[in-house]
């Protein structure tokens, strides 16, 4: 082995100082390049239109949308029992889930309809059971809420 195959290739401060700042500047200057290219290469296959207001406003849009109405149920007018056991009650009574006495069932609805309309009423009005208050559905007017009670139980003598 000769002496110089140990030596390093820097031999000034001069020349370390170059090599610390190359190493530092070339990788910065490649992911710079890097990333132009790819920016580029984006922008000059797609139009402007695609960079509109309208077109990021559609791909960033929620999936969907709340709308609260207030009165919007007293506006249209009061449903019927049949409308709102359809729409509401029918998800439990129907099928019987959750212990909700079937719709029409008159052995299920026998004992409670012996305690009473005004009894059932407050049932509903409350809640009971796995029954959330007014069926789930707070936009049901007590005009409302009496009428589907009125339906079931006529349903159930």
């Amino acid at each position: 082995m000769s002496a110089n195959e140990h030596e390093s290739m820097i031999k000034t401060p001069k020349q370390l100082i170059t090599v610390m700042v190359l190493a530092f500047v070339v990788p910065v200057v490649a992911m710079i390049m890097l990333a132009q290219l790819v920016i580029g290469g984006a922008r000059s296959n797609s139009t402007t239109a695609e960079f509109s207001d309208e077109a990021v406003r559609a791909r960033i849009k929620p999936v969907a949308d709340v709308n609260v109405q207030f009165g919007a149920a007293a506006a249209a007018g009061p449903r019927s029992g049949e409308e709102i056991y359809k729409a509401v009650c029918s998800a439990c009574h129907a099928t019987g889930a959750a212990g909700a006495p079937k719709f029409g069932d008159k052995a299920a609805w026998a004992p409670r309809l012996a305690r009473g309309f005004n009894a059932l009423l407050t049932s509903a009005t409350k809640g009971k059971g796995a029954m959330p208050p007014r069926g789930g559905d707070s936009s049901i007017t007590d005009a409302e809420l009496k009428a589907v009670v009125e339906y079931l139980t006529n349903a159930g003598k």
